[in-house]
């Protein structure tokens, strides 16, 4: 299980290479099921892995023009303070087990699995979606327009998300950026990375004085992954990334009703069979 853990350790970093997105929404999983690591935790250790991974690839977007600078500041800001706040303070005070109902009992590792699984089944239906490129560009007459109170909301809202379940994201994070910043899509993916990037590492300094960590494991998971996001960018030259990202989000449906299923019927905490 753990080599199997390994090789899609680099497909996360593949995945963001390749579409800019979705590979942090196996992170959780791979870590829970195939290194055994217990759910909580999990979403610790994903914060890490995804926040180093996005970095590197903001950098390489960076390098090519990709990354709105100023946008990434006023969408990350609040993005940031929501993750860390949810970290350090709200994920700790989530009682074990959260409540029950006769023999089936919701505990707090249930609790984030099932989430995380409903956001899988969201992410994957935005990446199934057929959406033309062209169609979310916004025309780029004039200075660039920011409907601040909604960036503000949307910031706040992906950051509590991303703490909750260690998850970048992106698939909420690139259509705000390219409706209420009015950037390009290509330019919208390459500052998501950055947002991404910025608000799990600082989610993840929450978790600090909370969690023992496997430094070992986490180093090598993230070694990988950013690998993957290098041989993701030289890949997406060849490939072409809407059938891939189409692709990939049936996978993520897959895997997310997956969860859902073992989580609720195939939990001995559930009650179920």
């Amino acid at each position: 299980m753990e080599i199997l853990g390994y090789l899609a350790s680099a497909l996360i970093g593949i995945s963001l290479g390749l579409i800019g997105g979705g590979g942090s929404i196996l992170t959780v999983p791979v870590l829970v099921y195939l290194f055994g690591v217990e759910p909580v935790l999990a979403t610790a250790y994903s914060l890490f892995i995804v926040g180093s991974t996005s970095l590197v690839g903001s950098y390489t977007k960076y390098k090519e023009g990709m990354v709105n600078l100023k946008t990434a500041v006023i969408f990350g800001i609040p993005s940031i303070l929501a993750v860390y706040a949810t970290r350090a303070f709200l994920v700790p005070m989530i009682p074990n087990p959260v409540f029950s109902l006769g023999s089936f009992v919701v505990s707090k590792a249930m609790l984030l699995m099932g989430l995380f699984a409903v956001l899988m089944v969201f992410a994957s239906v935005s990446m199934i979606r057929n959406k033309k490129n062209g169609s979310a560009e916004p025309a780029q007459e004039g200075p660039q327009q920011f409907n601040y109170p909604m960036i503000l909301l949307e910031g706040a809202v992906v950051g509590m998300l991303t703490g909750l379940v260690g998850a970048g994201g992106g698939f909420l994070i690139i259509p705000a950026l390219v409706l209420f910043s009015k950037l390009p899509m290509k330019q919208a993916v390459g500052t998501s990375l950055l947002i991404i990037a910025a608000k799990s590492l600082f989610g993840f300094l929450g978790d600090l004085s909370h969690y023992t960590l496997d430094w070992a494991l986490l180093g090598s998971v993230t070694a990988l992954a950013i690998g993957g996001i290098f041989l993701g960018n030289r890949l997406s030259r060849s490939i072409d990334g809407d059938k891939l990202k189409k692709a990939f989000g049936w996978f993520v449906l897959v895997m997310g009703i997956y969860i859902l299923i073992k989580e609720l019927y195939l939990n001995p905490a559930s009650g179920g069979h």
